[in-house]
C-alpha cells in the first residue's frame, strides 16, 4: 500500500485544483466574449460595485497594482471602465464600470452562475453554502 501523497491533502494544492476545475470550462466562454481572464475579473468585480481604487481592484482581482493600472487604462480606451477622481482624495483615481462594460459582462455573469450551478451540482445545498462560507472566511483571514 502506498503512502498518500503530500499534495493530495495540501490545502493550497487542493484549492488550486478546485479553482482549475471550476474555471477551465468557463474560461472558453470568457475568451469567446473577447476578454482575457483578468479583464473578466475586473468587469465582474465592478459590475455591481461602487468605483474602486486601483489598489483595491488589484487585490480583488488577484493581480499586481502596476498590471491593473495598465489594464484599466486599456479597458478605459475600449470604453468598458472609466477613471474617476476620488471625491475624498483627489490624488487617488477610482475605477468604475461603464454602461458598455456592463452590457459586455452581464451575459457572462449569467453564464458564470449557470456554470457554477453545474460544478456544484455534486454538493447538496447546505454543503454549497458551507463551502462558500468557509472559503470566504479563509480568504478574509489571510495575512
Amino acid at each position: 500500500m502506498s503512502t498518500p501523497r503530500f499534495v493530495d491533502g495540501y490545502l493550497g494544492y487542493l484549492l488550486g485544483q478546485a479553482n482549475h476545475a471550476v474555471y477551465k470550462d468557463f474560461d472558453a466562454q470568457v475568451r469567446a466574449a473577447g476578454l482575457s481572464s483578468i479583464e473578466w475579473r475586473v468587469l465582474a468585480t465592478l459590475h455591481d460595485s461602487d468605483p474602486q481604487t486601483v489598489s483595491q481592484l488589484a487585490e480583488e482581482v488577484l493581480s499586481k497594482q502596476p498590471t491593473v493600472t495598465k489594464l484599466v487604462q486599456r479597458m478605459a480606451g475600449h470604453g468598458w471602465v472609466e477613471l474617476l477622481a476620488d471625491p475624498v482624495d483627489q490624488r487617488r483615481t477610482l475605477v468604475g464600470i461603464t454602461a458598455t462594460g456592463r452590457r459586455l459582462v452581464r451575459p457572462l455573469i449569467d453564464k458564470a452562475r449557470i456554470h457554477e450551478e453545474s460544478v456544484l451540482r455534486a454538493l447538496g445545498a447546505s454543503e454549497q453554502n458551507a463551502l462558500k462560507r468557509l472559503l470566504a472566511k479563509l480568504a478574509s483571514a489571510s495575512p
